[in-house]
């Protein structure tokens, strides 16, 4: 029998200018201004109460 996740819930701290302590690689230049990180969050929800209301 299959398992069918409905909910994911990912939670995340984000701090400006320090140093994390891990090995990732640096961000497009696009990615890094606090505007254009918040207007794709915005996007994204959007698009996800779009489809639930589609339904």
């Amino acid at each position: 029998m299959p398992v069918e996740i409905r909910e994911l819930q990912i939670t995340t701290t984000i701090t400006e200018g320090g140093s994390t302590g891990c090995n990732t690689s640096s961000p497009s230049p696009a990615a890094t201004s606090g505007e254009d990180i918040i207007a794709k969050c915005i996007e994204q929800v959007l698009e996800i109460l779009k489809e639930k209301t589609d339904r």
